[in-house]
């Protein structure tokens, strides 16, 4: 195996070699071999496990001796649970807290419950390939329910799986047919199919709940974008009270959680997007995907305010590190941002946050974010908030005209996607120059080309070839791989279920019937009407395709399809004995 100690992101050395270090502005990150976590039997590891992506999920149970870290993985038709020792002792893979071997099916996702824990017993939700849902306590191990165990709610691949959160038993699942169910822990899933009635709809989106005397699960359905298309991860905001939902149509849908009203929403520039997450402070929501870009979306301008290019393939998960941003001077620390959280309010004025971010101009405001994807790199980017407060550059005055139009159940938003009546890219002021414009945005990602053609080494990434590609190719075309086809169980539930899906989402999904109009608005600007970031590094750091990143106070954790769970020190927090 080839391994590289690396420097920065400009200095010289083979890009394809694999690195066990490199250096930011904060100090050195060094690979921790022996906090490596795996299965205890490498033996086998090979890609015909599965396809299933290796996941990682944590919990810090109270513990006095302050050892109270859990760490969830899975690999093939495995799960495992252990104690995780992170960067101060060495991993023992022979003791397991729990281990469990799943025949016909491979776990998914998986999520620790937060609220309900204590030292000696915690809730863990386990998605499947097949579309069963399974919670169980790893510690106790006397818990154990099956939701969808007969496959009549759905019967394809649970792509997401996510507590409520300060819930003690709601949860929320995603499948891979465009599928969003809201589960109770408590309740049965019932003999029968559900049959739904309709509950609310929007633009893109209809929400149902069962036909039923008796309260049953799911007490929600909620079905996203067009028939069939693939949700693939879900994320709420820090205050818990919105949820952003990315899918395989290449839509980012941000949803009020409790109104049930799409807020806001962004579209890939190509293909689907894969991930999603939101800033510490949640200000912002950033996806990956299928573009090989990162997107960052304002949340309170309603508009994607910048993209990043690094990634040499599809980008497979996004992640802020709290413990490396700085949000209006105040530090944030994963366990408490009480000091830098953002009014969510939804008032048509958006003066007062305004207010407090102009009065806070001395403090600037500093992201960390990372992503890792199938191109087995890691990227490191710093954003700031001069960039991304950027105004979008819209090319003529018409491009401001063609957005997505009113959002059903939310405020109506003007051409560029912000709220009426804001002073965000209302388009009603003098049209920007396009030449400036592009000035701006390559002098703030350092850029050499002034035309606004932002190519790097990696030529398939500049702006004009993307929009060639999608003049030649379907606007974020399905993949036949998302289509999931089961014959399992029984056909009947299943066609009728399809059948009442289609007519749902035909009158609903209006947004994406004709994506390309969406180019050139604020839900999706060309590539030189937005800030192009570059990452701070880009290191290879696995031979298999990176599948999780996890930001924790003394480390970063990452997986990657083969099964192995990396932990990386950060600048100082290295054990006194050294590794």
């Amino acid at each position: 195996m080839a391994v590289q100690v690396d420097g920065g992101s400009s200095d010289g050395g083979d890009p394809d070699e694999l690195k066990t270090q490199f250096y930011t502005r904060e100090g050195t990150y060094r690979l921790m071999t022996l906090s490596e976590y795996s299965r205890p039997n490498r033996v086998g590891y090979t890609n015909t496990q599965g396809n299933a992506s290796v996941r990682v999920s944590f919990v810090n149970l109270p513990d006095p001796s302050g050892n109270g870290d859990r760490i969830c993985f899975n690999f093939g038709r495995e799960l495992y649970v252990y104690v995780y020792k992170g960067v101060k002792k060495a991993a023992d893979l022979t003791k397991p807290v729990d281990k469990k071997m799943y025949k016909g099916t491979n776990p998914t996702c998986h999520d620790f419950n937060s609220v309900t824990m204590t030292s000696d017993t915690v809730s863990l939700l386990v998605g499947f390939s097949t579309g069963q849902i399974q919670l169980i306590d790893p510690i106790k191990k006397e818990l154990s329910k099956l939701y969808n165990e007969e496959r009549l709610i759905d019967k394809t691949k649970v792509t997401c799986i996510k507590w409520v959160p300060g819930s003690t038993n709601l949860f929320l699942a995603s499948h891979s047919s465009g599928q969003l169910y809201l589960y109770n822990e408590e309740l049965p899933c019932g003999t029968t199919a559900p049959h739904y009635q309709p509950f609310k709809q929007g633009d893109g989106y209809a929400i149902h709940t069962c036909k039923t005397k008796s309260t049953r699960n799911p007490l929600y359905r909620w079905v996203l974008g067009s028939d069939g298309c693939c949700i693939n991860e879900l994320a709420f905001s820090p205050c818990g009270s919105y949820l952003a939902v990315v899918s395989q149509d290449g839509f980012l849908r941000v949803f009020h959680y409790d109104t049930m009203e799409l807020v806001g929403v962004a579209r890939s520039y190509f293909g689907g997007f894969l991930c999603v997450c939101w800033s510490p402070d949640g200000r912002y929501v950033v996806v990956g995907g299928e573009d090989d870009l990162v997107t960052v979306w304002s949340f309170h301008e309603r508009r994607v305010v910048a993209r990043g290019q690094g990634h040499r393939s599809w980008v497979s998960v996004v992640a802020f590190d709290p413990f490396t941003s700085s949000c209006s001077g105040v530090k944030v620390n994963g366990a408490s941002s009480s000091n830098s959280k953002v009014d969510f309010s939804d008032s048509d004025s958006e003066s007062s946050f305004e207010h407090k971010r102009t009065s806070s101009n001395s403090d600037m405001t500093c992201y960390r974010l990372g992503s890792v994807g199938q191109d087995t790199q890691l990227c490191l980017w710093d954003i700031t908030e001069d960039v991304l407060r950027q105004p979008m550059c819209p090319r003529t005055r018409t491009t401001s005209t063609a957005g997505l139009g009113n959002l059903s159940g939310s405020k109506t938003l003007n051409g560029n996607g912000a709220p009426a009546g804001s002073a965000v890219g209302t388009g009603t002021g003098p049209i920007v120059d396009n030449t400036k414009c592009n000035s701006i945005v390559t002098n703030s990602v350092g850029s050499k080309d002034k035309s606004g053609d932002h190519s790097s080494s990696n030529s398939h990434h500049s702006g004009s070839t993307l929009s060639q590609k999608l003049a030649a190719f379907g606007f974020g075309d399905r993949k036949e791989g998302h289509k999931r086809n089961f014959s399992i169980g029984p056909k009947s539930s299943s066609s009728s279920d399809k059948s009442h899906n289609s007519s749902t989402v035909k009158s609903t999904h209006s947004a994406a019937d004709d994506p390309m109009r969406l180019i050139g608005t604020s839900t999706c600007p060309r590539f030189d009407e937005c800030p192009l970031l570059e990452p701070l590094i880009c290191k290879k750091i696995a031979h298999e395709r990176l599948t999780a990143l996890v930001f924790r106070e003394d480390c970063f954790v990452t997986a990657c399809q083969d099964g192995y769970v990396y932990t990386w020190a950060r600048p100082g927090k290295l054990p006194a004995a050294g590794c």
